[in-house]
């Protein structure tokens, strides 16, 4: 008994190549991410004082780290947008994929730290101590640059798109 030739995988029998759609960051992770730094930005305080006696530090260097991180992400985004958008070129893919991962790596993480710092920032207000003044400040700087951060990186998200922004239907 024969079963007859058998023909070998044709075009049609082959499943369709796979086509990964990627969403932009959703503004419901970033909610999340908010929500999630005021709190623990707001019981550092509190608790850090509890356990060691004296609060965490603000520096200046930490705030102004954070707006030059901004500022490396906005010409980041700002030269991929050129590159793709105004020029027309194409980048090499693992280019694309890595700066994709870094802007919405930094777009959450920027929204973590931003609601951080403004969550401990109001852990101070109304503090008697002489330091409470300083650390809103530092904190409140310290919160721009995070949310610096985190807009150049959605700006730097939405260069990455080859389709210009476009929604898809």
């Amino acid at each position: 008994m024969s079963a007859g030739p058998q023909a070998g995988p044709g075009p049609e029998d082959e499943p369709p190549e796979p086509r990964g759609t990627l969403r932009p960051t959703t503004a419901r992770a970033l909610t999340v991410c908010a929500v999630l730094g005021l709190v623990v930005g707001w019981g550092i305080h509190p608790v850090a004082t509890a356990l060691t006696g004296r609060p965490p530090l603000v520096s200046w260097v930490q705030a102004l780290a954070l707006v030059m991180v901004a500022a490396i992400m906005g010409f980041l985004a700002w030269h991929t947008w050129q590159t793709v958008h105004v020029r027309g070129e194409r980048l090499e893919p693992h280019q694309a994929v890595n700066r994709l991962v870094l802007g919405r790596a930094c777009a959450i993480g920027g929204t973590l730290v931003a609601a951080g710092y403004v969550g401990y920032a109001v852990s101070w207000l109304g503090d008697a101590s002489q330091l409470a003044d300083r650390w809103v400040l530092r904190s409140v700087v310290a919160a721009a640059g995070a949310a610096g951060v985190m807009l150049a990186s959605l700006a730097l998200e939405r260069a990455c798109r080859a389709d210009g922004g476009r929604s898809q239907p």
